[in-house]
C-alpha cells in the first residue's frame, strides 16, 4: 500500500496535469470560435454561388467544360488535410488510416508512382514521407493560417494539371465540421467535378455552439429548427438571368470558382474539426483527472484515518499496560 507521501505526490502531479488540460481546452475552445466565424463569413458566398449554379442546372443547361468530364484514370492526386500538432484524439490517426487505405487501393490498380499526395498539415506530411509516398508539396502553414489565395493557387495548379492530362482524378480527404461534437470523415472526388452531386451535398453546420454533449446538441438543434420554421416566410426569387455572352462561357468560369470554394471549404472544415477534436480530448482528459483526484483523495483520507487509528491504538495499548 503506498504511503501518505506517495499519495500526496500523485495528487499534486494529477492536479498539475489537470491545470494543463483545462487550459488547453479553453485555448481550443477559443480557436474553435474563430474557425466557426471564418466558416460563417464564407457561407454567403457559398450560398449565392450554389444558388446560381442550381438555377442554371434547373434551366437544363449542360456545361461543356474539361473540369466535369470523366476519362480513363491513369494518375491520381490525393489532397489530404490534417493538423500540425497532436493531442486532438483520433483526428490525425483517422485521416492517416483513410489515406493509407486509398493509397493501397490505388497503388494496386495504377502503381505506386502514379499516386501523388498533396499533404496539408505536418502530421500527414511526415507520415506520407515516412511511408515513401510520392509527396508533391508541403502546405503545413495553411493549417495555422488559412489563406484563400493559397487555396486558389493550389486549385489552379491541380486544374491546370488535370486539363493537361498529367493527372486524371483528384480526391479530397478531410473532416467535415458538422458541430463541436460531430466531425464527419469525408473522402470525395475533387476533379472531375460532379456539379449536381456537389450541390446536393449536406452542408448543415452548427456554428453557434461549442457544446460537445450529444444530448444538449440534439436539444439545441430541435429548438433551432422549430424557431426557423416559425420565422420562415415565402421569399420570391428572381432567377430570370440574362446570360452574356452564353451559358457555356459563364459556367466555364463558375465551375472553377466552385472548385476553389470546395478546397477552401475543406480547409476551414478541417481546421474547425481539429480544434473541436482537441477540445473534446482535453475535456475528456480533465474529467478523467477529476475522477482520478477523487479516488486519490479518498485513498489518502482512508490511509490517513488508518494511520491515526493505529497511533491511537498504540497509545491506548501503552496506557493499559502501564
Amino acid at each position: 500500500m503506498p504511503s501518505l507521501k506517495e499519495i500526496k505526490g500523485r495528487i499534486a502531479s494529477v492536479n498539475s496535469t489537470r491545470k494543463i488540460t483545462s487550459a488547453m481546452k479553453m485555448v481550443a475552445s477559443s480557436k474553435l470560435h474563430h474557425a466557426q466565424v471564418a466558416i460563417q463569413n464564407m457561407l454567403p458566398y457559398e450560398t449565392m454561388l450554389e444558388h446560381i449554379l442550381k438555377s442554371f442546372l434547373a434551366a437544363e443547361a449542360e456545361a461543356q467544360t474539361i473540369y466535369d468530364q470523366e476519362r480513363p484514370v491513369k494518375r491520381v492526386a490525393l489532397v489530404v488535410f490534417s493538423s500540425n500538432s497532436s493531442l486532438c484524439g483520433g483526428f490525425n490517426a483517422n485521416i492517416i488510416k483513410v489515406m493509407m487505405k486509398a493509397q493501397e487501393t490505388l497503388s494496386d490498380e495504377l502503381g505506386k508512382d502514379n499516386v501523388e499526395v498533396y499533404p496539408i498539415g505536418r502530421k500527414v506530411a511526415e507520415k506520407a514521407r515516412k511511408l515513401g509516398y510520392n509527396v508533391k508539396c508541403d502546405l503545413a502553414d495553411l493549417v495555422d493560417h488559412p489563406n484563400v489565395k493559397q487555396c486558389i493557387d493550389l486549385a489552379m495548379e491541380l486544374g491546370e494539371r488535370f486539363a493537361k492530362g498529367e493527372i486524371d482524378k483528384v480526391e479530397l480527404i478531410y473532416h467535415h465540421f458538422k458541430s463541436a461534437g460531430s466531425q464527419i470523415l469525408t473522402h470525395k472526388t475533387f476533379l472531375p467535378i460532379d456539379i449536381e452531386t456537389e450541390l446536393q451535398r449536406d452542408h448543415e453546420r452548427d456554428l453557434t455552439s461549442n457544446v460537445v454533449t450529444k444530448k444538449v446538441q440534439d436539444y439545441l438543434k430541435k429548438n433551432r429548427r422549430e424557431h426557423e420554421q416559425k420565422e420562415d416566410e415565402a421569399k420570391p426569387l428572381n432567377d430570370n438571368f440574362i446570360v452574356e455572352p452564353d451559358m457555356d462561357s459563364v459556367l466555364s468560369l463558375l465551375i472553377p470558382k466552385l472548385a476553389h470554394l470546395m478546397l477552401y471549404t475543406a480547409l476551414l472544415d478541417s481546421v474547425a474539426s481539429e480544434h473541436a477534436a482537441r477540445m473534446v480530448a482535453m475535456q475528456t482528459a480533465t474529467d478523467n483527472a477529476d475522477e482520478l483526484l477523487r479516488q486519490l483523495n479518498l485513498q489518502y483520507n482512508k490511509s490517513r484515518q488508518q494511520a491515526i487509528t493505529s497511533e491511537l491504538l498504540d497509545i491506548v495499548g501503552g496506557s493499559v499496560n502501564n
